[in-house]
């Protein structure tokens, strides 16, 4: 019985790769798209992906000038679809974002005027330069998807992915992500600065006064969500499934599993991750053109997903540990299955 239900489960998935790798192929040519005018960055580029195919948002922090709001700008090109580049200064009003009642005197009505909020693409470029209050406007649209202005709440359109940018310098007039708002991103991707050659190439593409951006779009929204049922459809195995548990627990409960970090984590991750940890595994064998995930797509996206959900300790703090080298501590000592 257990070697035909294996066989009807191989059989399944083997279905799903097949489906899989047809329509895996568009995402692809996105990436090659988004590289007529990006040098470098693929590691973004391929977390823009996955936050697009896992309906999760994105944290993006780096320094300036490292092309992050054009490759948000050129990803919302490649796949023909609403984008809004919202600019966050110390004087943004929630209102500003999402919208507010005007009155029309002629008739003696509120009017509801819809905010920059309802796009796809959201890029809220320098998110911490807005006071908290601003940040919490975006709780609700970033978790139900909708938004509520005076006593009406309008569903937000699909897809709806929220893009911030964060600059890890310059820490004069800004104000810290509230907690509840950075497990709202699924991941956190840190960009760095590009290798000798790809700085080559971004000179001899982008040192004009008028750079081109020849980018054509090659997907559409049904697409994205057409492939969205495809990623939910992929299989994850037991023993990948009990690795991805006791990834998040080990953020928790280090001594449990022999991890030597304990007294450096004040905080570990929440089930948010265990969620976001699976489908962003499951984003990556699509990508990649799998029907299955195996633990390498859980290791490759581990940190992204954990980095900034594991609040290190004073201890940690004074013994110059980070929350990546916390989260890499763990990924070593677990077994992999």
């Amino acid at each position: 019985m257990s070697t035909l239900q294996s066989d009807s489960a191989q059989s399944r998935i083997a279905e799903i790769g097949e489906k899989i790798s047809a329509a895996s192929t568009p995402f692809r040519q996105v990436t090659g798209e988004i590289g007529k005018v990006i040098v470098g960055q693929e590691r973004l580029i391929h977390r823009l992906l996955i936050g697009l195919l896992s309906n999760g948002h994105l944290l993006i922090e780096g320094v300036p000038g490292l092309a992050k709001t054009m490759a948000v700008a050129c990803l919302a090109k490649a796949i023909d679809t609403g984008f809004q580049r919202l600019q966050f200064t110390p004087d943004l009003l929630p209102a500003d974002l999402l919208g507010t009642l005007v009155y029309h005197p002629q008739d003696q009505t509120f009017v509801v005027q819809r905010g920059p909020i309802f796009s796809n693409l959201i890029l809220a470029d320098e998110i911490n330069r807005a006071p908290a209050k601003v940040q919490s406007a975006l709780l609700e649209c970033m978790q139900e998807r909708q938004v509520t202005i005076a006593t009406e709440t309008y569903p937000l359109d699909e897809p709806f992915l929220v893009l911030a940018t964060q600059n890890p310098i310059e820490q004069e007039g800004t104000y810290p992500l509230p907690e509840a708002q950075v497990d709202r991103f699924m991941l956190k991707v840190v960009v760095g600065y590009p290798n000798r050659q790809e700085e080559r190439k971004i000179l001899d593409r982008m040192g004009t006064t008028h750079p081109e951006m020849p980018i054509h779009p090659v997907m559409h929204p049904a697409d994205i969500a057409a492939a969205r049922q495809l990623v939910d459809m992929i299989y994850v195995d037991e023993k990948v499934k009990e690795y991805i548990v006791d990834i998040v627990m080990a953020t928790r409960e280090p001594a449990a599993f022999k991890v030597p970090v304990e007294g450096l984590i004040q905080y570990g991750a929440s089930p948010r991750a265990t969620i976001g940890l699976t489908l962003v595994a499951k984003a990556n064998a699509f990508l990649n053109g799998r029907g299955y995930v195996t633990p390498q797509d859980v290791k490759d996206l581990a940190m992204d997903v954990l980095r900034h959900r594991v609040i290190i300790t004073y201890e940690a703090e004074a013994e110059e540990k980070t929350s990546e080298q916390i989260v890499q501590t763990i990924l070593d000592y677990l077994p992999v299955p």
